[in-house]
């Protein structure tokens, strides 16, 4: 097979492939993370790129003008390299994968009960602390009486014994690798020994032995692997700190940016095994940073555990998740035994374990049983609502007497994707806005400063709440007040204009057009629906509702009252909405540090019922019911107030 050389600015990175290969698979292999939302079908049209100098061969797309065709730009997924060429990537056609932000994921689920604390709920246990402190694996020191005549039990026996008189423990098992070794070990250590015992499917193992006393060191990581976003925490297992967070994007975006997409690729061997390593190599780096920023040694991290959705979950273990889409929706495994971290591909101890929390149904994964642990939901004595909105928006309601799931396919507006001008939150992207109600001039917060590229999920709340309640935009989403001087007639029809090409770093300025505008009403709609539908199955109203916990990056940033003149969440009094951070990741923790917490994330799993919103006839009315602004029925929202033009 010929092969070519491909240039990348302004990286300057130079990767060789074969003759044929798309410019977005050779941004793979060049590391170059560009935005392929759609998985390169050719469909969203993120992954504009500029040919420099040389050949290629581009399919026809309709993402693409005339214009942009003259001046040289492609879609990278649909654009095949016939010849060596230089190939420029634009800043709006790119993932940020700079980490995101430590404050962001610093959020305590202990802090939520003191930010709750005027609600008049009774007292709450933080349930963090209301776990037995037993870690899935524990370092224990034994000084071994030496063997004599009197004294003349095997060397694993002589363990045995050793760990019972530490802990009342039925040791089941070890490994045929440790018993091989264990004569010499023993005897050349002196008879003093550090054991790693690993709490495993209701079973202790001794998972490791080691020479002289390393108790004092024992280290854990937990993940939250998110459909975008990946999150690590170092956690020191003795003293149940957290020693360091480090966050950064998840990379099989680009092979789509939704669950389904992925499930699709990974159909073939090939494609899961894509899906498998992009994953994998972003938690090992994960795990090099964290121990190297703390000088902690990687043989000293014993154990993982890992909170995700169904999907990302089977994309870890490299299970096949095709029935995941296909009727009836059946997973591989809800619940997964914990199994040595390596064969997931992680790299820690190589005798180390790793635990996945067990989820729901398809499409109600890890992530939210370990939400659900973290909150308390289970605890409750009033009847609490869970939500996690992005791409699929996770619904919980319940208390200490029942759970009950369900999800809605929101779509990926709220993180920013199938956005004219969308991006995640990242550098560069606009968070807030404010327009001038005289001038309509427009002031931009933007995340890390410097040049706007784009417009995250949170931006695009704040921009059309205030487009709505100055009447630039009417209840069904279409702009008006053409005389603002910002409404113009764009290539895909009407947008408003928040920067000019001038001010922005993007090409063609950066707006929010009226397709924009309705996918965030069909998204929201979907998430309020389910919500609605989910109460009104068990009998309740949104006034039923104590505590409403928003979980999730998305919810760090969200604007509650703007969320809620869009009709996105219910017109309730503020002090209701908790945000809970990434409540995934604080429940991986917990389980990390409590066999206990492990046993009661199992039971919530089982505990919660799953609601398929799509054989509910009254869904698709409810639904239907929101995609208005806020509501069709407007009386469900007295505090809402727009400008009528």
């Amino acid at each position: 097979m010929e092969k070519f050389s491909v240039v990348f600015y302004p990286d300057d990175i130079t990767v060789s492939v074969d003759k044929d290969a798309t410019v977005l698979s050779a941004c793979v292999s060049a590391g170059i993370a560009i935005n392929a939302a759609c998985g390169g079908d050719g469909v969203c049209g993120r992954c504009k790129i500029r040919v420099k100098k040389g050949k290629v061969y581009a399919h026809a797309s309709g993402n693409l003008t005339f214009e942009e065709r003259e001046q040289g730009i492609f879609l990278a997924c649909l654009t095949e390299i016939q010849s060596n060429v230089e190939i420029e990537i634009p800043p709006e056609s790119r993932l940020s994968l700079e980490r995101v932000s430590r404050k962001d994921l610093q959020i305590s689920v202990d802090d939520i009960y003191t930010k709750s604390e005027d609600i008049d709920s009774g007292p709450v246990v933080s349930p963090a602390q209301a776990y037995r402190h037993v870690p899935l694996a524990t370092k224990i020191y034994l000084e071994l009486p030496q063997p004599n005549l009197d004294d003349r039990i095997s060397d694993l026996e002589r363990i045995y014994r050793a760990i019972r008189a530490h802990n009342d423990l039925r040791i089941v098992q070890t490994g045929l690798a440790n018993i091989r070794r264990l004569g010499e070990l023993l005897r050349s250590a002196d008879w003093r020994i550090t054991v790693t015992l690993g709490n495993r499917n209701g079973t202790t193992e001794i998972v490791l032995i080691e020479p002289g006393d390393t108790a004092a060191r024992n280290y854990g990581i937990c993940f939250d692997i998110g459909t975008t976003t990946l999150s690590a925490q170092l956690v020191d297992l003795n003293a149940q700190k957290i020693l360091g967070t480090k966050a950064t994007y998840n990379k099989q975006i680009n092979f789509g940016s939704d669950v389904i997409t992925r499930i699709i690729h990974a159909h073939s061997q090939e494609g899961l095994a894509q899906l498998h390593a992009a994953v994998t190599d972003e938690l090992n780096r994960l795990v090099l940073e964290l121990i190297q920023g703390h000088a902690v040694d990687l043989n000293d991290v014993t154990c993982v555990v890992c909170a995700g959705n169904t999907t990302m979950i089977h994309l870890l273990l490299q299970v096949d998740p095709t029935y995941i889409r296909r009727d009836p929706y059946v997973p591989t495994a809800n619940f997964v035994p914990v199994i040595r971290a390596h064969e997931a591909g992680l790299k820690i101890n190589p005798r180390g374990l790793l635990s996945c929390i067990p989820g729901v149904a398809s499409y109600v994964g890890g992530d939210i049983t370990a939400g659900v642990l973290s909150c308390g939901l289970d605890k409750q004595e009033d009847v609490c609502l869970l939500i996690d909105i992005g791409t699929n928006g996770e619904v919980v309601l319940g208390n200490k007497d029942f759970l009950i799931s369900a999800a809605a396919s929101a779509g990926p507006a709220f993180e920013g994707s199938g956005m004219q001008a969308g991006m995640r939150a990242a550098k560069g992207a606009i968070q807030k806005v404010r327009i001038d109600p005289k001038t309509f001039a427009v002031t931009c917060d933007v995340i890390g400063g410097g040049l706007a590229c784009g417009i995250c999920g949170s931006g695009y709340i704040d921009i059309l709440a205030q487009l709505l309640k100055l009447g630039i935009a009417d209840k069904s989403g279409k702009l008006q007040a053409k005389e603002c001087g910002r409404v113009r007639k764009g290539d895909l029809g009407w947008e408003f204009v928040i920067m000019d090409q001038q001010a922005s770093g993007r090409s063609g300025g950066i707006v929010i057009t009226e397709a924009d505008i309705e996918n965030i009403k069909r998204a929201k709609a979907a998430i309020y629906a389910a919500c609605s539908s989910l109460l009104k199955h068990m009998g309740f109203d949104f006034s039923s509702i104590k505590k409403f916990f928003i979980a999730g990056g998305f919810g760090t940033y969200l604007d509650v009252p703007n969320a809620i003149s869009l009709g996105l969440l219910p017109d309730m009094e503020l002090k209701r909405f908790i945000f809970v951070g990434n409540s995934s990741l604080a429940g991986a923790r917990s389980v990390l540090l409590s066999g206990q917490a492990a046993l009661a994330a199992e039971d919530i799993a089982r505990k919660i019922t799953y609601l398929e919103l799509s054989v509910q006839s009254d869904y698709m009315d409810e639904y239907m019911a929101a995609l208005f602004f806020p509501h069709t029925d407007i009386a469900k929202f007295p505090s809402v107030a727009y400008t009528h033009r």
